[in-house]
C-alpha cells in the first residue's frame, strides 16, 4: 500500500506542477495576498473530487463521451481568452498594479471554479489518466494511489498560494505587476490556442 501511495504522490506532483491557467491564477492571488485561502481550498477540493471520480471509474464515462470534452474545450478556451483580456487590462490600470488591491470575493471564487472545471485537461489528466493509473493498483491499492495524488494536490496548491506571500514584498512594485499580468495574459491566450488547435 505504501508503494501505491508514493506512486500516486509522485504522479500527482508530475501532473499538477505543470504551469497552466489554474496555477498561474493561484500564484497571482498568492502574490497579491488576495483571498488566498479560498482559492487554495477551491482548487484542492476540486482536484480531490476529480481524483475520487476518476478512481471510482468516471474516467471510462469521459472517454466514451468525446462531445462532452469538445464542449469543455471550447468553453475553456473562451474563458481563457476572457481571463487573458482581464489580465491585460489589469496590467495597464494603475489601481490593478498593487499587491494590496482586492478583487470582489465572488469574482475570485467564480474564476477559481471556472479555471478548474472548464479546463478539459483537468478531465484528461485527473479523471482519465489518474483514474486509470489508480485502478491498476487493485481494489484497495487504488484508493492509496488516489490518496497520494490527493496529498500532492493539497501540498502543491498550499505551497503555491501561501508560498507566494514570501515574494509579495519584493514584488510589490507596479512595474512587476505589469509584467506578471502581461505574462499571465500571454499564457492564457497560448493555452486557449493550444486547446483549440492542439
Amino acid at each position: 500500500m505504501t508503494t501505491a501511495l508514493l506512486t500516486g504522490l509522485m504522479t500527482g506532483f508530475g501532473l499538477i506542477i505543470a504551469i497552466g491557467a489554474q496555477n498561474a491564477f493561484v500564484l497571482r492571488q498568492g502574490l497579491a495576498r488576495d483571498h488566498v485561502g479560498i482559492v487554495v481550498a477551491i482548487c484542492a477540493v476540486s482536484d480531490l473530487l476529480l481524483i475520487v471520480a476518476g478512481t471510482s471509474g468516471m474516467g471510462q464515462v469521459i472517454a466514451a463521451a468525446p462531445r462532452l470534452l469538445t464542449a469543455f474545450t471550447w468553453a475553456g478556451a473562451a474563458y481563457l481568452v476572457w481571463f487573458g483580456i482581464q489580465s491585460l487590462r489589469s496590467a495597464f490600470r494603475a489601481q490593478g498594479l498593487t499587491a494590496t488591491t482586492s478583487r470582489p470575493k465572488g469574482s475570485i471564487i467564480a474564476t477559481a471554479i471556472a479555471l478548474t472545471w472548464l479546463n478539459p485537461h483537468v478531465y484528461l489528466d485527473t479523471v482519465l489518466m489518474l483514474g486509470n493509473l489508480a485502478n491498476t493498483h487493485g481494489v484497495e491499492g487504488r484508493w492509496w494511489f488516489a490518496g497520494g495524488a490527493g496529498i500532492a494536490s493539497i501540498v502543491w496548491f498550499t505551497t503555491l498560494g501561501f508560498g507566494a506571500r514570501a515574494l509579495s514584498r519584493p514584488l510589490a512594485q507596479p512595474r512587476t505587476w505589469q509584467v506578471v499580468d502581461t505574462v499571465i495574459a500571454v499564457m492564457m491566450f497560448a493555452l486557449a490556442a493550444y486547446l483549440i488547435l492542439g
